[in-house]
């Protein structure tokens, strides 16, 4: 019998993650030996949403985002995506720094997926997106830290997912750049591409996002729409700044 299509792209359920801490014996008796990043943590995403991760530093964002995107396991609860997914996480993980830019490409691209027949039939568009072109033949040490994330977030994006992962990766290259990956993330958004954006600045979600999830010390603080959420959780960062 064929299983019934979620009307979900992602699925939590209860979701926590802890992580063993370092101790010594001594301290282990004046507090827990596990961190726990993620609790109890329950929401969906619809085919098709846009939703922004929002929180402080140390909220749960890259943890939560780690999780769905496989990373790592969750410690216990329920979660299931459902497409094909890409995380642009740590953009240039796989990458080797010997080889030249036209190996990687070939190289990363079989991470995101795509078999040797796509990557080819995609491989000039890539390097026309990453404006790497009299560089692409060159050893990639050779590259700035620019290039590196130009060409990694190139391949990325060519990798068609059905659900889009972001953890503050969009400032690549300078303006006239990143406004190509704000077009392009538009372009996802417009196709119908669920997405998961992790973002301290309120314009990259304000752009791409219609819906918000507040984290605070890894749990759910609120999840409703972007504006509500946006400024309920700008409002609590001023009065915790505000003087005493």
């Amino acid at each position: 019998m064929a299983r019934t299509p979620s009307p979900y792209s992602i699925e939590l359920k209860d979701v926590t993650k802890s992580f063993p801490l370092q101790t010594s014996s001594l301290m282990r008796r004046l507090r827990p030996d596990r961190f726990t990043a993620l609790a109890n943590v329950s929401f969906t995403v619809g085919h098709g949403e846009s939703v922004a991760i929002l929180g402080r530093n140390g909220a749960g964002k890259s943890t939560l985002l780690n999780l769905i995107s496989g990373v790592v396991p969750p410690t216990s609860g329920k979660l299931r995506t459902e497409g094909h997914l890409t995380a642009l996480l740590e953009l240039g993980t796989g990458f080797h720094p010997d080889l030249t830019g036209r190996e990687n490409v070939t190289l990363n691209a079989s991470l995101f997926g795509l078999s040797r027949a796509q990557t080819t039939e995609r491989y000039a568009s890539i390097v026309e997106f990453s404006e790497l072109e009299e560089f692409i033949g060159d050893p990639l040490r050779t590259y700035s830290s620019g290039m590196w994330l130009r060409l990694a977030f190139a391949i990325a994006v060519h990798s068609d997912p059905d659900i889009l992962l972001i953890d503050e990766i969009l400032a690549v290259g300078d303006d006239r750049f990143q406004k190509k990956c704000f077009d392009r993330m538009a372009e996802f958004r417009q196709q119908g591409k669920t997405i998961l954006c992790a973002s301290h600045v309120h314009s990259i979600v304000a752009s791409l996002c219609d819906r918000a999830i507040w984290l605070e010390q890894g749990r759910v603080v609120r999840d409703g729409p972007l504006d509500a959420v946006c400024s309920e959780y700008e409002h609590s960062l001023q009065s915790a700044e505000a003087p005493r």
